[in-house]
């Protein structure tokens, strides 16, 4: 009884250490693995220098399976300090922290996967949780809110667009025909999404003089168009009149996070969130 009480506490010590970034502990965790996952990415882009990995090359893989090697360990010290596995290896951060690990490994058996160790980069994601920022935790939630609240508006202004450099792009090929450079309607709705967008590579512009106006009512439309979906977000974030607040506890049963601030128990499980 003894035992599994002490190896019960333990597994709560190292989730509240992996998992908490509202703990001195946990933060030092996490900050030391950011410190870890930037190394790491520096070293991958050392590494396709070939001057450079010609005169360091020794050190660079010595570090990079250093790195690899902590990261497994954290990768198990994961799995093993919560209830439900499970949850964790198939959620979003589980895949990305196997896909950061795994690529090392690979790299003995398969040539060129060790590039992918650049992977590494999309588990930066964790900032947001580490650096206990709550306040930007609940402004992304409202951003998200606010996205998937206008999604519909966005999709269809993105076709509306599309049909614009279709009517756009076949209009500017009777124009100017192939003798200007727009030797097909694909090739002109290019010039139209280029312009629209106001990017304006000029590999392809108009020579006639109708062929310039209509460019100069493109590049005109293409300001106001840009403005569109900020305005529609934004007014879905207007329409948010409170901030979602949330901190960090982990579920150490199911995974979930983003619970809400003071919240005693799981919002997904129903489970108590913190030990008495």
């Amino acid at each position: 009884m003894e035992k599994q009480k002490d190896t019960r506490h333990w597994k709560v010590k190292l989730h509240e250490i992996i998992y908490e970034a509202d703990t001195p502990n946990g933060k030092m965790f996490d900050i030391i693995l950011i410190l870890a996952i930037i190394a790491s990415i520096i070293l991958v882009m050392l590494e396709s220098v070939e001057s450079f990995d010609r005169d360091y090359h020794n050190f660079l893989n010595i570090s990079e399976w250093i790195i690899t090697i902590l990261f497994t360990l954290e990768y198990i010290a994961r799995i093993i300090s919560i209830k439900q596995p499970r949850k964790y290896i198939f959620s979003f951060y589980g895949v990305i922290d196997l896909l950061a690990t795994i690529p090392k490994y690979l790299s003995l058996i398969f040539i060129g996967t060790h590039a992918l160790v650049a992977l590494r980069a999309l588990r930066l994601l964790r900032v947001f949780r580490i650096l206990k920022l709550t306040r930007y935790l609940g402004a992304s939630m409202t951003l998200a809110g606010a996205l998937k609240a206008s999604r519909i508006k966005i999709a269809v202004f993105l076709f509306v667009v599309l049909l614009l450099t279709v009517i756009l792009g076949t209009i500017m090929y009777l124009i100017e025909g192939p003798q200007n450079g727009f030797t097909s309607i694909p090739y002109s709705m290019y010039w139209a999404i280029v312009t629209l967008t106001t990017v304006g590579y000029g590999d392809i512009s108009p020579h006639t003089p109708l062929g310039q106006f209509l460019a100069s009512i493109v590049m005109i439309l293409g300001y106001g168009i840009i403005a569109i979906p900020t305005g529609i977000v934004t007014s879905e974030m207007a329409k948010k009149d409170t901030q979602i607040h949330v901190n960090t506890l982990h579920c150490k049963y199911c995974g979930s996070d983003k619970h809400l601030d003071n919240a005693d128990y799981c919002n997904k499980c129903g489970k108590k969130l913190r030990d008495e």
